[in-house]
């Protein structure tokens, strides 16, 4: 539902006079002060981070440096939180009756590669505009960081997914966060994905002399490869399904008694997820059946939700982006759907998100590269850690200071969630 056509089933008044009002906010100021006070500090915290990069769950270094920075801020951190050791909730409590804001901390790093998707500068965006927001006079409510680890995935990844079943915002009224990319845009669609083993056993035998006696696990994951490959003339457009052997046997004269693959179940809504992971499971079943195996099935990981956009949310966002000074040429306001997968989407699910995009180059980097992760230390790149601060920060005081705008905000996130996006 776009904004205008929201406006006319939700009416509320001062709603747009709101958001473009020509009027200067008193608190802008303080929160630009704010983070022009504090720019240094945090720039060299990105680079410390860019410099010890970790990958999910092993975020040790990363995740202390910004836990540590919001205690000297004032903040009552709490870590290891949500089954995830490298996360932490961060929490300043106005102790004054308000909405909850969170901001939400990303910064793993891809294995062998780095900082090659500038998760060093997203935890720093969150972290300093929680700090700003935090010594504006006036506040109410709570303003928290949620440190949530392993966003590539890996090892107890996609931590936002733990961070929802653990109720960890049940009482929040909405999530911000920022992504570095190339562009200022707004919020994109993002692809739910089941992340997935499977594991076949047999029986070893010797592959000549007696392969009756074998019973070949192999030969049930490449049944399992076949049975997808067959399955995709049947599946809607938005699914996608890939996956690897990570085990296959150990000599070529040897019946395998293992192999085992992993695989990423993607699609654009979690509905219909649910039904492809049914599907893919019974395809595993029938090629243990037909083998003799025995088999196992399920998530390495947490599942990752789509993401639902409330467009009135960006809206707000990109009310500042002229009074915070950003170059038109990094503006695209056209829409994006992303092709990836995000745990920011479990978010979304459940109250009001934004992670919209901020430009870190002039030139366009494709993210996960070489490239990108020397953007994300670039000089661009630490500049646009005040600027996003600022966004961030301005918009969560315009739903904290107009309650009218909030409860629309909400209002809107719940038709979307109603209808799937």
């Amino acid at each position: 539902m776009s904004a205008e056509a929201f406006k006319s089933t939700f009416p509320v008044p001062d709603l747009y006079l709101a958001l473009n009002t020509k009027k200067a906010n008193p608190s802008h100021p303080l929160i630009r002060e704010a983070i022009a006070s504090r720019l240094k500090a945090y720039q060299e915290l990105a680079l410390d981070i860019h410099a010890h990069p970790e990958v999910s769950n092993y975020e040790f270094y990363s995740f202390e440096a910004l836990a540590k920075q919001l205690e000297a801020e004032g903040f009552t951190v709490t870590r290891d939180v949500a089954g995830h050791r490298t996360g932490f909730s961060a929490v300043y409590d106005t102790k004054k009756p308000g909405p909850v804001m969170v901001f939400l901390a990303e910064y793993d790093a891809l294995e062998g590669l780095g900082h090659g998707c500038g998760h060093n500068l997203y935890g720093v965006y969150s972290s300093l505009a929680a700090v700003a927001l935090k010594n504006l006079p006036g506040l109410t409510g709570q303003v928290r960081v949620y440190g949530t680890p392993g966003e590539e995935g890996g090892e107890n990844g996609s931590a936002k997914g733990s961070f929802v079943r653990h109720g960890f915002f049940d009482d929040v009224d909405a999530a911000l966060c920022a992504h570095p990319a190339t562009k200022y845009q707004p919020t994109s669609n993002s692809l739910a994905v089941d992340p997935v083993d499977i594991k076949f056993y047999g029986a070893a035998s010797h592959a000549a002399a007696a392969p009756e006696h074998g019973i070949n696990a192999l030969e049930a994951l490449i049944s399992v490869f076949n049975g997808i490959n067959a399955l995709r003339l049947n599946l809607p457009k938005d699914v996608n399904i890939h996956g690897i052997i990570t085990h296959g046997g150990d000599a070529p004269n040897v019946i395998p008694e293992f192999a085992s693959a992993r695989f990423f179940l993607r699609a654009a809504n979690r509905k219909t997820l649910n039904k492809v992971y049914e599907k893919v499971e019974n395809i595993v079943k029938g090629a243990a059946l037909a083998t003799g195996c025995t088999h196992e099935f399920g998530l390495f990981q947490n599942a990752v939700d789509d993401t639902i956009i409330t467009p009135l949310f960006d809206d707000v966002f990109k009310s500042h982006f002229q009074s915070t000074g950003i170059p038109d040429t990094d503006i695209d306001l056209s829409a994006k759907n992303s092709f990836g997968s995000s745990d920011v989407g479990n978010v979304s699910q459940v109250i009001p998100t934004i992670q919209p995009t901020v430009s870190i180059s002039d030139e366009f980097v494709p993210g996960h590269t070489v490239a990108f992760r020397d953007a994300a230390k670039s000089k661009k790149g630490l500049a646009s850690i005040a600027l996003t601060a600022e966004l961030l920060a301005k918009t969560a005081w315009d739903l904290i200071e107009n309650p009218g705008l909030l409860e629309a905000i909400k209002a809107q996130h719940k038709v979307q969630v109603e209808k799937g996006n």
